[in-house]
């Protein structure tokens, strides 16, 4: 499957969601620091719901400490300011899709580390600035699950 990834996320609903998301489509859900709330706040219990498991999700105190979790793997970033429409690429199983953070996106240091073909963005008509990132979340991991055959899901 997916490693999702969300660089410093800001907003607990949208952290909230995407833990829901991934104990849907079997994605596994990791959380780069600074974030921007507690992952005990009231928000993220109730956005989570009766999903949220902590135990498929990583913590990493910075990006350094995350990429080198990830070593081996390939990082695909989804931004704003992609290269290419997601549905362009091809997925693999065991891509880790990075998220930047709802305020800020991603850093430029950690944009700059990713080859510019793979990142990735999702296309929006003119003159719009982005989407909800757990909006982002679905739309980019579905995809890559449905490029895969829906491995995993129920018949």
């Amino acid at each position: 499957m997916f490693d999702i990834a969300l660089f410093e996320p800001q907003i607990a609903p949208n952290t909230g969601n995407i833990m829901r998301l991934v104990a849907n489509n079997g994605c596994r859900l990791h959380l780069i620091e600074p974030m921007g709330f507690d992952l005990d706040e009231k928000k993220v219990r109730r956005a989570g719901l009766d999903y949220r498991d902590l135990e498929n999700t990583q913590i990493y105190p910075d990006y350094e400490t995350f990429a080198q979790s990830m070593a081996g793997k390939r990082i695909i970033a989804c931004t704003t300011k992609g290269t290419c429409h997601h549905s362009d690429i091809d997925y693999q199983a065991g891509d880790v899709l990075l998220f930047g953070a709802e305020t800020h996106g991603l850093a430029p240091a950690v944009m700059e580390s990713i080859p510019p073909e793979l990142r990735v963005r999702i296309p929006m008509m003119a003159n719009s600035r982005s989407l909800n990132l757990s909006n982002s979340v679905a739309i980019i991991s579905y995809e890559a699950w449905r490029q895969r055959g829906y491995h995993g899901a129920l018949k």
